[in-house]
């Protein structure tokens, strides 16, 4: 990660912030350092989660709270996590598409991202994405869930306060009450209230609460509102900040659990496959089945032509060919055929890990780092030390690639 780029990210600059965002969803190159720079420096925006079932109104709700919060005078960050598209695996819906008309307002910046499918209603990138729009300065961050049905409760971990939007008649007025995201909600959006069955469900919801656990200093409002016209919006923005101000204790408990959570912990980062038929397997996984490809790159350090797949935001596929005459991994792949190479474990501080490793007395393949693709560091540990499996240890580094 270059220091040019964070103080851009750092100023708020939209292209800066937008290049900074996708290093994280793709794990490019700088992402760890950018996740440790922004939480040195996060913490400042407040951080409200949109959630409910599909089709209560959420995108319309946020659309009108950008509205809201920019007439009084803050700045304001969205991320709306979509459904992820099954050809290209990014965002299916693009709230940027839906809230073109935040688009020329410098004070606004929206983000649609892929949940890559998984469940919670948020992607495993979403809670570094918030974290990077904090630190940018922004003054509010809306985070608005995939809306995939009521196990959307991840959003908990990641906002200062929660809003649950119920319309009457979607078909999950009753589950609603029974699930998760109602234990979750700091508030209750009752949207289209005008519609018949709206006072019904307003009524269930308050019968609900009248069984839970009291919060301390605190009890979720319901409101009512109807987002297409704008009625109640103000009133939700009200009640969004007065958690702020009134449940303060609730919302640095969630802070402090969130900011535990930054800590770097060691991760798969990728699988190696030893080959010398790379593209019929590039062919294979992008066109049947939409994985992104980076680019094939030659790392002369370690004699192997390099290229990377991913299916979702999970560990990546490393595709190895030995790059010139003399290559050790040809060698490797004259005994053994087209095989499993190494399992690579990312790590944050590559140094520290090996001075652990030596510590333990674990036998190393290098002592210290050398360079890897996309501008890493890596170290491997010795088979004999992991019952014959190659491990190799990564730590991202250097000057970010462009995404293809």
């Amino acid at each position: 990660m270059t220091s040019s780029l964070l103080d851009r990210v750092f100023a708020r600059e939209p292209l800066a912030v937008a290049r900074a965002l996708t290093i994280i969803e793709d794990r490019l190159a700088g992402a760890d350092a950018l996740r440790a720079a922004a939480a040195a420096r996060a913490g400042r925006a407040f951080v409200a989660g949109i959630t409910g079932p599909p089709g209560a109104g959420k995108s319309t709700i946020v659309d009108r709270l950008v509205t809201a919060i920019r007439e009084s005078g803050r700045t304001v960050a969205v991320v709306a996590v979509d459904p992820a598209s099954a050809v290209t695996g990014g965002a299916l819906l693009g709230d940027r598409v839906r809230m073109q008309g935040h688009a020329a307002d410098a004070g606004v910046f929206i983000r649609s991202m892929s949940n890559r499918g998984r469940l919670g209603g948020v992607g495993r990138a979403t809670a570094d994405a918030v974290m990077v729009l904090d630190a940018a300065g922004f003054d509010v961050v809306l985070l608005e869930t995939v809306g995939v049905g009521q196990a959307e409760i991840a959003v908990a971990g990641l906002a200062d306060a929660v809003v649950l939007v119920l319309a009457p008649g979607s078909g999950d007025d009753v589950q609603a009450l029974k699930a998760g995201v109602m234990e979750i909600a700091d508030v209750f959006a009752i949207n289209k209230s005008d519609r018949p069955g709206g006072d019904e469900l307003r009524a269930a919801v308050q019968a609900s609460l009248s069984l839970s656990r009291p919060r301390e200093g605190w009890t979720p409002p319901v409101l009512n509102m109807t987002a297409s016209s704008g009625e109640g919006l103000d009133a939700l923005l009200a009640a969004i900040d007065r958690f702020g101000r009134d449940a303060r204790p609730i919302v640095e408990l969630r802070r402090s659990r969130r900011a535990a959570d930054v800590v770097e912990r060691p991760a798969i980062d990728h699988v190696a496959f030893a080959t010398t038929e790379s593209s019929d397997l590039v062919a294979l996984f992008t066109e049947v089945f939409g994985a992104r490809a980076t680019a094939p790159e030659t790392v002369q350090a370690h004699g192997v032509r390099v290229q990377f797949m991913a299916l979702d935001d999970g560990p990546r596929l490393e595709l190895l060919e030995p790059a010139g005459e003399g290559s050790v991994l040809g060698a490797f792949l004259s005994r053994r055929g087209s095989a499993l190479h190494h399992v690579a474990v990312r790590v944050s501080d590559l140094r520290a890990m090996l001075a652990r490793l030596e510590a333990r007395g674990v036998r190393l393949v290098d002592n210290v780092p050398r360079p890897g693709a996309n501008g890493t560091q890596v170290a491997f540990i010795h088979p004999s030390a992991t019952g014959g499996l190659l491990v190799e240890l990564i730590e991202q580094g250097g000057a970010p690639r462009e995404p293809r």
